[in-house]
């Protein structure tokens, strides 16, 4: 199943490049980050609500590290969007996407010294390929 969640998180994430793009054409990028965040926190708490995750339990599963990760991966999505919707409002959608896909490198080099995922030369060969691709279609839209 996690497989279908990847696929439809690749979909929407275009669809967020597309919007965005359309949609920054006259607006301040860090606005339009900003207005983004928080009608994604509304519709994330409305989501969070219908699904019943707001039991009364919830706040046992966070013990202090455990949210310390989670407000710091909040921290980095923020930068990373914040950037992202800046070179989006000046460039071509698919140059800045293709150069945000390099996170796959920096993943695979954090999954590696952080959680002791295995780097093995498999990896290493397709990860390589996904740079010159995002570098090639980044140089030649």
């Amino acid at each position: 199943m996690w497989i279908l969640y990847a696929f439809l998180a690749a979909v929407f994430a275009a669809l967020v490049s597309i919007f965005g793009k359309i949609g920054l054409k006259e607006v301040d990028a860090t606005l339009a980050t900003t207005i983004r965040a928080g009608i994604m926190a509304a519709f994330l708490i409305i989501v969070a609500f219908s699904l019943g995750k707001f039991d009364g339990s919830w706040l046992k599963s966070f013990d202090s590290r455990a949210l310390t990760m989670i407000a710091l991966s909040g921290v980095a999505g923020a930068l990373s969007w914040l950037f992202f919707f800046t070179a989006l409002k000046d460039a071509p959608a698919v140059a800045v996407n293709s150069i945000d896909r390099l996170s796959i490198v920096f993943v695979l080099v954090f999954a590696a010294l952080f959680l002791g995922e295995a780097l093995t030369l498999a990896r290493v060969a397709a990860v390589s390929l996904i740079a010159l691709g995002a570098v090639l279609i980044a140089l030649y839209p």
